[in-house]
């Protein structure tokens, strides 16, 4: 399903403090049980605000975001990045998802799907073999989601929230 409302753009530097505070939400909305409160805090803190590496990223080539606007508010966002995991089950010339966020109340309506086949198509453009993500282990919604499009779970990436690392899935889609 394709909702009109909602416009699809690559990010600016401009759009910076409006991507890091909805991404800051979703990520706390999604993961504020997964870890104690000082290990989210200190996740927190490195990942965003305006020293974070969202906004450190948003002015890195190596990353490019794309967004979904709708109520003139982003209401989603996905970050294609060059390659930085390393699992030798991954494909030579792999490109990486690095993160796609939706805010829940645009869940069911085509926003994740339009994000992914902007990722799939975008990598594919750029002559990538595959497209490659990690997943909390815990994120069964999401697992599901990749599943639908094909990705399968080739190895494990230690992900740290602040001093707890937790297990991620990479999975990998072949394009």
């Amino acid at each position: 399903m394709t909702d009109t409302r909602i416009t699809y753009r690559d990010a600016t530097l401009d759009d910076g403090p409006a991507l890091d505070a909805m991404a800051r939400k979703i990520w706390l909305e999604t993961f504020h049980t997964s870890a104690s409160a000082e290990d989210i805090a200190l996740y927190v803190a490195g990942a965003y605000g305006p020293d974070g590496a969202l906004i450190r990223h948003l002015a890195d080539p190596a990353h490019h975001f794309h967004l979904a606007w709708a109520d003139e508010a982003i209401v989603g966002y996905l970050k294609l990045s060059a390659l930085t995991l390393d699992d030798p089950a991954i494909l030579p010339g792999a490109a990486q998802l690095s993160q796609l966020y939706v805010a829940s109340d645009w869940h069911g309506h085509g926003v994740a799907q339009a994000l992914m086949q902007w990722a799939i198509d975008t990598a594919r453009g750029r002559g990538a073999t595959a497209l490659v993500l990690t997943v909390w282990e815990d994120n069964d919604r999401a697992k599901r989601f990749y599943d639908r499009y094909g990705f399968v779970h080739i190895g494990d990436y230690a992900f740290p929230t602040g001093n707890q690392i937790d297990r991620d899935l990479i999975m990998q889609l072949v394009l």
